[in-house]
């Protein structure tokens, strides 16, 4: 695995205070000079965003997140904006570096005009910065934040939110009976993991790091965002090929009546990243099918003519054929759940040494097993979606940061890698690590796109060799497929836009 930049660490509130805390007390930094800087990196970001002479209004709690904001409200005085204030609570009750930062504010011969919630006149402003209340919010925004939040929320002018946005949970990324909907979300040191879970995507609008002094000893995570730019920094480059075996073959176990489409769809998927061999194992009865829409893919029909599902009675032959030539497994797409296909996936799970990854219906197959028992040698990808998820680990499952917490518990467990379909998509890991997209994935929660999924997984898989890097490209090439579509189209995306 390449080392992830610090930039792409996911942190909790508790993290963040830690860091924060840290570099205060044990390494020398004080909590003025923290404000101070980062203050000054979210005002150089307004500015990039809102032209000068624009007048914004600053809306300030009494902690640190309003003394952010009041070092932005000094800065921006002094070139060229107009700057209201409204404290949301009494001025005189401010942190301390918020009051020292309110204090240089006063000092200032310009024109500021300032104000509490019980003054303040709606009046049309160019831009809003929210400094209200920052990563500590464990209850409901009660008035008169709230009441602040929903005038927010009704004004057409950019929201600036610092740090996280007035109350949206920085952990689990939930509401806290209202929130405000920022147009950018400037994060202070490191990016919170309730951007991306729940309700945080829709919430937060664009995100950008503001770097501040924190010394790396200080930078724990509890996840971390899926980017190409550490992605891709060390993973292998497919190498040239002698013939179209060299590198290893793709196996692909999949189909029944009435299914064959998922099959289809997963073998196009692998083909398209490059293989130079994938192979489809399916029943007989069902080859005809097959042979008119992949031209490509080799096919390897087990059983008799009359055979429209697997069962018990092809799994050595199945076996035999895995044995051919080196590669990997996947398996699921289409199955079925034929009790007799069951069976089937259950034996071939447990006898298959190799590497394989698992979906569909083959993960219903080892949902009915009282253990997930992995053979030891081999090494297993999981792909269920949240109701999949939800049986394999026999939890009840229904919020994103439970699916993080279940995920990275059950890969750990199981020493097995789990890709969590949905939105973000999760990808947890033997070591319990946990890594999350950065992207609306709602577009792929349709029928055939976790077939197209799989197929991406398992040729990265192949051509890296990396089971986790395998996960992380998967999930990428959605990223890049999906913003293309969206940027050139209007209308459905189909999984074979994605293909």
């Amino acid at each position: 695995m390449p080392k992830i930049p610090y930039q792409y660490y996911l942190c909790s509130a508790e993290q963040s205070r830690f860091m924060d805390e840290n570099t205060i007390s044990e390494f020398g930094i004080d909590g003025f000079t923290l404000m101070e800087i980062a203050g000054t990196r979210a005002a150089d970001i307004i500015m990039s965003e809102v032209p000068g002479g624009s007048h914004g209004i600053f809306f300030c709690g009494k902690g640190n997140n309003g003394g952010d904001a009041l070092v932005i409200a000094r800065l921006l005085s002094q070139q060229n904006y107009k700057i209201t204030v409204c404290f949301l609570s009494a001025s005189d009750d401010l942190s301390p570096d918020a009051d020292k930062n309110f204090e240089l504010l006063q000092k200032l011969d310009s024109e500021i005009e300032i104000l509490d919630w019980d003054g303040f006149t709606p009046k049309d402003y160019d831009f809003v910065v929210d400094g209200m209340l920052g990563t500590g919010l464990d209850s409901e925004v009660r008035a008169p934040y709230s009441d602040a939040i929903d005038w927010i929320n009704e004004q057409v002018a950019p929201v600036f939110a610092l740090d996280v946005p007035t109350g949206l949970n920085a952990d689990t990324g939930q509401v806290m009976g209202s929130t405000v909907q920022a147009d950018f979300t400037l994060s202070f040191g490191a990016l919170k993991s309730g951007f991306y879970l729940n309700d945080g995507f829709d919430t937060t609008g664009e995100v950008i790091l503001c770097e501040l002094s924190f010394p790396n000893k200080y930078k724990k995570a509890s996840a971390y965002l899926i980017d190409e730019h550490w992605v891709d920094s060390d993973a292998p480059t497919q190498q040239i090929r002698e013939h179209k075996y060299d590198g290893g073959v793709l196996y692909i176990i999949a189909g029944s009546e009435g299914l064959t489409g998922a099959g289809i769809l997963s073998a196009r998927s692998a083909w398209s990243t490059g293989l130079g061999a994938v192979v489809l194992i399916t029943p007989k009865g069902l080859l005809e099918i097959y042979e008119k829409q992949l031209e490509q893919i080799i096919k390897k029909p087990v059983g008799d003519r009359k055979d429209i599902f697997f069962k018990e009675s092809h799994l050595d032959e199945v076996l035999k054929i895995l044995s051919e030539k080196p590669g990997k497994m996947l398996i699921g797409p289409g199955l079925g759940r034929n009790p007799d296909t069951i069976e089937f996936a259950q034996k071939l799970l447990a006898d298959y040494q190799g590497d394989a990854v698992i979906d569909a219906d083959a993960l219903f197959a080892l949902s009915e097993l009282d253990e997930i028992d992995k053979p030891k040698s081999a090494n297993w990808i999981l792909t269920p979606h949240p109701g999949e998820l939800r049986t394999l680990a026999s939890k009840d499952i229904k919020f994103d940061h439970e699916r993080l917490i279940g995920v990275k518990a059950l890969a750990a467990e199981k020493n097995i890698i789990i890709l969590s379909k949905g939105m973000p998509g999760i990808v947890g890991t033997e070591t319990g690590n946990a890594y999350i997209t950065g992207y609306d994935t709602r577009a792929f929660t349709r029928a055939g796109f976790g077939d197209v999924l799989a197929g991406k997984v398992s040729a990265y898989w192949l051509i890296s060799k990396d089971a986790e890097v395998a996960c992380f490209k998967a999930l990428l090439d959605g990223k890049d497929k999906a913003n293309n579509y969206y940027s050139s189209h209007s209308g459905v995306l189909e999984p074979i836009d994605i293909i």
